[in-house]
């Protein structure tokens, strides 16, 4: 390349995001990256949204991602700008999102001077990003950006930040093309040959196995979906998907229990506690699924298939691990499986669906009907209803809300639905939703959420706005913080401190001051009407429903429990009800 040929570092950024597929940047300016915005200023080849809040940039980029499968990309200046992304990273790191976040930086020769919006945010995301970089070079910038989106994509996903000095991005220097990116990061995919053998002597021996599929399949891509479900089936296996697997198996599939864990159903739970063969595909054993980890499916064979070596006998100890990409490792178990011709125990197969028949039955998610108050569950199961048709896009903030819907959406395909897993990160679902709005503008989207966390990241309503983004936010208004005052009414006496607010918005209003449209209701005669103009309106709807404030979320596996020792609501549920064949559910 000639002295004529070199470029900024503001041109060389922009053109490895190009070449690297780019399409949506989520960010906020600020003066360390003002060279940068002016080069976005004099293009076309990359969209930029912009947010109201830097948090509200990594929570739409996790959307944009989670719903396309592409790396995220948000930009965002230095010192508070970049030190806003924190909760964004983190909460992309728990649920292992690919994106990359690039943050302005003061000059280099002003690093460590406490100079004017200065923040170590390389120091500080070290324990919250997958990697991070500070450039120091602009000749080393290109192939930063390659292999921070390689970094990013590959193995188990996750988000990488590039620290970007201001006098970098004004320097010239050479583009280097993604092509010629070498990297010594290149995690390991295909599973050993000889485990999955093995791991195929132990599923054919099987009495009472369970798949145990997580977000790993689903960020493995539609395909490690499509084998999942094949290997299900092939076998008649039950399958249970945890909160962030939810639509890797269809959520109509007769061989689906729903979903296990916390708030899980009766029939995935006691499966899970009572299986001799559990075979783990993209999880990680989370102490929200795992519960008391000393009783946690204490008779079973545990096999584990995951990219992440690093998850492997993390949280519990597991007699099989396979290293390796959840598409690869089923394409080779089904491969095995076929080759040896291997066979299920039908007669012990039969039986175990007898007894999951029986949990079944109890119908763990009813819940009793009101002519006078929405049931929040009610709500949620009118809004599926009036939606399925559309196979709308489902995020949600976090709370009760968000494991109704878990509980009672079903999802027939994968990366419809987006939910913050392991952080828990309250005002995650309005920017996610912005997200997967800008990345499918045709579809349906909907924000459900809680009246309380709506409020974390409110101001993207005008974002929404500028935006043209018909996103609907579909609250369950019930003036508590309802999770909070769930386990203050079942752990702590009742004592609610703290967990109601008394002053709300009026949503309808603050909808119209943005430029949207408001709705409200709190009669379950006039909940589908509502449903059907908010799905009408082609603009930003906030659906304001008031909801039962004293509505539980049940099942529970209370803290410190095991998983046959579920609580399944106010009343006793448990008589006359069929239990454990083998160890009793302890019901309250």
């Amino acid at each position: 390349m000639t002295q004529q040929d070199t470029l900024t570092g503001a041109e060389i950024l922009l053109k490895a995001l190009v070449d690297q597929g780019v399409e949506v940047i989520f960010g906020y300016p600020g003066g360390a990256v003002l060279p940068i915005y002016d080069e976005l200023f004099k293009q076309n080849r990359l969209r930029h949204i912009l947010v109201r809040h830097e948090q509200a940039a990594v929570h739409a980029a996790e959307g944009y991602a989670r719903s396309t499968g592409k790396v995220g990309c948000v930009l965002v200046t230095s010192g508070p700008g970049a030190t806003n992304t924190v909760t964004g990273l983190a909460d992309a790191l728990c649920d292992s999102i690919p994106l990359v976040c690039l943050t302005g930086q003061v000059p280099t020769n002003l690093i460590g001077n406490d100079a004017f919006q200065e923040a170590d945010i390389t120091g500080i995301t070290r324990p919250c990003t997958k990697h991070n970089y500070l450039v120091k070079d602009v000749n080393n910038l290109a192939k930063t950006i390659h292999e921070a989106f390689h970094v990013a994509r590959s193995g188990r996903p996750g988000p990488v930040l590039v620290d970007l000095p201001k006098d970098v991005v004004q320097a010239k220097g050479e583009y280097s093309a993604a092509a010629k990116l070498k990297t010594k990061y290149k995690p390991q995919v295909k599973g050993d040959l000889k485990a999955i053998e093995k791991a195929v002597e132990i599923i054919a021996a099987a009495k009472r196995p369970i798949v145990y599929a997580g977000g790993g399949v689903v960020n493995s891509g539609p395909a490690a979906c499509q084998l999942l479900t094949q290997f299900v089936r092939m076998t008649g296996f039950p399958c249970t998907l945890t909160l962030m697997g939810l639509g890797a198996l269809p959520g109509s599939d007769p061989l689906f229990l729903g979903m296990l864990g916390m708030h899980g159903t009766v029939e995935a739970n006691m499966a899970m506690h009572d299986c001799d063969v559990m075979i783990n595909v993209g999880a990680r054993f989370d102490d929200r699924v795992t519960g008391r980890l000393n009783a946690f499916a204490p008779h079973s064979t545990k096999i584990h298939i995951d990219v992440d070596p690093s998850s492997i006998n993390k949280n519990v100890a597991v007699d099989l691990a396979i290293v390796g990409d959840a598409a690869h490792v089923l394409e080779d178990l089904i491969k095995v499986w076929k080759a040896k011709q291997a066979r299920v125990d039908a007669k012990a197969l039969n039986k175990w669906w007898t007894q999951i028949n029986a949990w079944q039955s109890m119908d763990c998610l009813r819940f009793e009907k009101s002519s006078k108050l929405i049931k929040p569950q009610y709500a949620i199961r009118r809004l599926y209803e009036l939606t399925k048709d559309r196979n709308p896009y489902i995020c949600t903030e976090v709370g009760q809300h968000q494991m109704w819907a878990a509980q009672h959406l079903k999802f027939e395909q994968p990366n419809h639905w987006m939910t913050s897993g392991g952080l828990g990160t309250m005002g995650y679902g309005l920017p996610s939703a912005m997200g997967v709005q800008v990345a499918h503008p045709d579809a349906l989207v909907i924000d459900i959420a809680g009246e309380a966390s709506i409020q974390m990241n409110i101001q993207e309503l005008a974002t929404l706005c500028q935006h043209r983004l018909p996103v609907k936010i579909f609250i369950l208004n019930n003036q508590y913080l309802g999770m909070v005052r769930q386990w203050q009414e079942l752990i702590h006496g009742g004592r609610y401190s703290e967990s109601h607010m008394d002053v709300h918005p009026d949503f309808v209003k603050l909808a119209d001051a943005y430029g949207a449209v408001g709705l409200r209701t709190d009669k379950p005669s006039e909940l589908d009407d509502l449903i059907r103009e908010m799905i009408a309106v082609d603009r930003p709807v906030i659906c304001d429903v008031r909801t039962d404030a004293s509505e539980n979320c049940y099942p529970m596996i209370m803290p410190g429990m095991a998983h046959n020792e579920m609580v399944l609501g106010p009343e006793d549920r448990s008589a006359d009800k069929p239990g454990s064949e083998e160890d009793g559910m302890v019901l309250v």
